[in-house]
């Protein structure tokens, strides 16, 4: 029969080796077993309103993607329904099956509001038209309208990592490294990511995000 001080010796052990596993886990980066897939100037498609210049709602500085747009500004082309935006579309990885993984560090200026800054967009011109919106309303960082991502949003760089898994239709959410959302997608589409300003019913009358080091991973399977 063990000893009371080996008993509490292997506890201890046992607990140890436990906490450790659990510090990695907590410790684990969104990007882990992900393959990141070349992207340059050919993935990035910019939508701006179509009336206007680009150079008068999107600079692009130092690495940084500047967009930004008015309450009253067009939509990105005549006769569409939809709101004012300055978006970047990326371009070449539209997906319909496997584990897909959007990364980008974003600054959104304050008094930016009701604005959607990154999406997880539907190619099939069929309603809901996206399975995912991250928006600003005062400050917070929401998913679509609703639950609140990340609150004092403002001016500050927060690294962001939306993980869609298609075939288990689920999207999970990280801001600097850290979960903080998981929800169910919307059922099988061709799938696109989007990120940068899209006016929303009730927006403040400028909005702006700022973008840098945008990265698209796969799964490695």
């Amino acid at each position: 029969m063990a000893s009371p001080v080996w008993h509490f010796l292997l506890t201890f052990l046992i607990s140890l080796s436990l906490l450790n596993e659990s510090l990695l886990l907590c410790n684990a980066d969104p990007t882990d077993g992900f393959i990141s897939l070349p992207l340059t100037d050919a993935n990035i498609v910019l939508q701006k309103p179509y009336n206007i210049p680009l150079a008068e709602r999107y600079i692009y500085v130092n690495g940084v993607h500047r967009m930004c747009v008015y309450s009253t500004d067009k939509p990105f082309k005549a006769g569409s329904p939809t709101g004012p935006r300055t978006e970047i579309r990326i371009k070449g990885y539209d997906y319909s099956s496997g584990i897909w993984l959007f990364e980008g560090y974003v600054f959104v200026p304050s008094g930016t509001s009701g604005a959607s800054i990154m999406q997880v967009h539907r190619s099939d011109g069929k309603k809901p038209a996206t399975d995912l919106m991250l928006m600003i309303f005062n400050g917070d960082l929401k998913f679509y309208s609703g639950v609140v991502v990340e609150s004092s949003f403002y001016n500050r760089w927060v690294r962001v990592n939306v993980i869609h898994d298609v075939d288990a239709n689920k999207l999970t959410i990280f801001i600097d490294g850290v979960q903080k959302l998981e929800k169910d997608g919307k059922g099988a589409s061709l799938f696109y990511f989007k990120c940068g300003v899209y006016a929303q019913p009730k927006s403040s009358s400028y909005i702006e995000s700022r973008w840098k080091n945008i990265k698209i991973y796969k799964k490695d399977e």
